[in-house]
């Protein structure tokens, strides 16, 4: 049976996402110095970003479009990450297991986002009867 999912923090793309991006800021802190304000910084920006993203499509659940544009937000940033990682292993700052295992895990993420916004109507907030009626009357 699955767990009730209350907040953000109770899904599972987000749990996902929140242990890559730790991983990749323990990571980042063994890459050469000349690299802590460029490809440090930026593949800890995009991990981030999805954690970020991902907490605010969680907040627009009142509004399908806005809800689906922060997951695609999401998303994008997961994507960026990869390339990043990518980066990281060209550059020999990860080795190729570490390298494939994040590409993989953020494949993952990805995928969850993804179903999530193919299936948007299963995690939008409904309106009660009461906002309702109150809606209506107001027009």
């Amino acid at each position: 049976m699955s767990k009730l999912v209350t907040t953000y923090r109770d899904l599972d793309v987000y749990k996902m996402a929140m242990t890559a991006a730790m991983s990749i800021f323990e990571l980042t802190k063994n890459f050469p110095k000349e690299e802590q304000y460029s490809l440090a910084d930026q593949i800890r920006r995009s991990s981030r970003s999805v954690c970020a993203n991902i907490c605010e499509a969680w907040r627009k659940r009142r509004y399908k479009l806005s809800f689906m544009s922060k997951l695609s937000d999401a998303e994008t940033e997961a994507a960026e990450t990869q390339v990043w990682i990518e980066f990281a292993f060209r550059c020999k700052y990860i080795d190729k297991d570490t390298f494939e295992k994040l590409v993989n895990h953020y494949d993952r993420v990805i995928g969850k986002l993804v179903r999530m916004m193919f299936n948007p109507d299963r995690w939008l907030l409904k309106e009660t009867g009461n906002r309702e009626r109150k809606r209506r009357e107001e027009k």
